[in-house]
């Protein structure tokens, strides 16, 4: 249980329950639909993180640190849609300095384990 104590991990933590709040307030037909997708691309992040740190190899753990890093990528794109639509203001978005600290603690981590 690794992950636990890593910093990312928890931040990222912290993203989907943000994205999970933002979420409920989507009109119903995008539930199944955009705010579905967004979840799923949120719930990845740490998902990829815990089950990385779970694998014996220096090399698996960052192919999941990568795969952590497109669902942010993707969950940014889809923030920016939802933005665009005007399912949310532009107040309620996740903090971006979290999704970019997130993302330098991924690429960090990977710069790590590759050495």
């Amino acid at each position: 249980m690794i992950h636990k104590n890593m910093d990312v991990w928890k931040l990222s933590m912290d993203l989907v329950t943000n994205v999970y709040e933002i979420t409920s307030k989507y009109p119903t037909e995008e539930r199944y639909g955009l705010a579905q997708q967004m979840r799923r691309a949120a719930v990845s992040i740490p998902s990829n993180i815990a089950e990385g740190a779970a694998r014996k190899s220096s090399k698996e753990f960052i192919q999941f640190l990568h795969i952590s890093l497109g669902s942010l990528s993707e969950l940014e794109t889809q923030l920016e849609i939802s933005k665009r639509l005007g399912f949310i203001r532009k107040d309620s978005i996740p903090d971006l300095n979290n999704l970019n600290r997130i993302r330098q603690m991924l690429q960090g981590l990977i710069r790590f384990k590759q050495t």
